[in-house]
């Protein structure tokens, strides 16, 4: 198989969705009162500094070619994070965020309190393989990818490729090029929040940083291989 020279992924900056999802979890509320489709969901402003500071990190590690997800705030963030820099950029639908299906704007109370039958039957199953009614299992978004990275590697041997996607995504993109079991995706989704403008990267086959967000601490800031262990569930 084809490798990259270097494979990072960025997870969107904070959208109006996170803040709106976080204010209705924080109030014990059941539904998340968003009124745009996901896909529609814009950045916050905190998000578009955040992009900015990716774009800072992308001038010193600069790639050949941009992967985006479709969704308002993974474009608006590549868009920013880009700029002027010429990277040739591709939106993938494939890249999109995992579809939740019925599970859709309801907090982790609402999914106990009005489906009660899902919420046991994911907790039967486990989150790997656990598909809501209309949504897609970590399993299903994982076919999509592998087909995405395969198609990178074929199409664009040797490359330097940055993706641009959503919190889930990161995690089964470590999965895929570090070969993890679904055991140790659980336990690194169990124990990882995904940080909004995060980047995560790989030299070849090799990790060389996870969840980073030196970049947004500070312009200087040392970039290291982290994980935030006071992690929410994904």
């Amino acid at each position: 198989m084809q490798r990259l020279e270097w494979l990072a992924v960025v997870r969107h900056g904070l959208s109006t969705g996170n803040v709106t999802a976080q204010e209705a979890e924080t109030a014990g509320l059941e539904s998340i009162d968003i009124p745009e489709r996901d896909a529609d969901v814009p950045l916050a402003p905190e998000g578009r500094e955040q992009a900015e500071a990716v774009g800072r990190f992308l001038k010193e590690n600069p790639p050949d070619l941009a992967v985006v997800s479709p969704y308002l705030r993974t474009r608006q963030t590549a868009e920013i994070a880009l700029g002027d820099s010429g990277v040739p950029v591709v939106v993938d639908e494939r890249l999109r965020d995992r579809e939740l299906g019925v599970l859709d704007l309801l907090t982790a109370r609402g999914v106990q309190a009005r489906l009660p039958e899902e919420a046991r039957r994911r907790e039967r199953l486990g989150k790997f393989y656990y598909r809501p009614p209309g949504g897609e299992s970590w399993a299903d978004v994982l076919l999509r990818l592998r087909a995405l990275l395969r198609e990178i590697r074929e199409d664009h041997p040797g490359a330097r490729v940055v993706l641009f996607a959503h919190e889930a995504t990161v995690l089964m993109i470590r999965y895929l090029t570090e070969k993890l079991s679904e055991a140790e995706l659980m336990e690194l989704a169990h124990r990882t929040a995904i940080a909004n403008c995060s980047i995560s990267s790989w030299r070849g086959t090799e990790p060389e940083l996870f969840n980073s967000v030196a970049h947004l601490r500070r312009e200087d800031a040392p970039h290291t291989r982290q994980e935030d262990v006071n992690a929410e569930p994904v």
